[in-house]
């Protein structure tokens, strides 16, 4: 960009080209239900476990689930917005998705004890991280290499392994086409290509 700008503004006669790296292939790493339940054990603290049930339950991005204030819970209709409605900005993977019963008792425990607007909170205060809460759960369980981004990348799998299609799952996790999402998770998919499969025999 820099060298493209020299060039428009005289500064150098020509730009060389430069190659860029391939982009790398997205990771494969997630943890299975199995898994998932073993870290939550494993969490040290209420708010750790919380964000951890939050982040799989909704496949919400670390950002998202960390600004998610109580007014966006919609317990009547068992639906979070992932979408913070003072937030100009264009942020990717904001849903409004709706909570499985195991949320909805996590969140109804933790709100008759909130202290904050903020879901995840600790003494009272919004938390802005929680990787390092994340990592010692991660390693008490056995599991050193989880990370938010990991447990959003489990839920994902885990519904394109129930067989949900493509466009429900680029729906629920917030992406803006299916191709994202074909492109990484369709292999998961119990239904991948089988049909097109079937047409080969003989």
């Amino acid at each position: 960009m820099v060298l493209k700008w020299a060039e428009n503004n005289s500064l150098i006669s020509k730009a060389p080209h430069i190659e860029r790296p391939a982009k790398p292939d997205p990771k494969e790493y997630h943890i299975t239900r199995v898994e998932a339940a073993r870290l939550r054990e494993s969490a040290n603290s209420p708010h750790i476990a919380l964000a951890i049930r939050l982040l799989i339950a909704t496949g919400a991005r670390s950002t998202a689930a960390l600004e998610l204030t109580w007014d966006r819970v919609d317990f009547e209709r068992g639906i979070i917005n992932l979408r913070n409605p003072f937030d100009r900005t264009r942020r990717k993977g904001r849903a409004a998705v709706p909570m499985n019963d195991q949320l909805r008792a996590d969140l109804l425990d933790a709100k008759k004890g909130a202290m904050s607007p903020f879901v995840i909170e600790w003494a009272g205060n919004r938390v802005k991280s929680i990787k390092k809460g994340l990592k010692a759960a991660g390693k008490a369980s056995g599991l050193p290499e989880v990370s938010p981004h990991v447990l959003r990348h489990s839920a994902a799998v885990w519904m394109a392994e129930d067989g949900h299609s493509m466009s429900e799952i680029a729906q629920f996790l917030g992406h803006s086409n299916t191709k994202v999402t074909e492109k990484v998770y369709a292999r998961f998919s119990p239904n991948y290509l089988r049909n097109l499969a079937s047409s080969l025999t003989f």
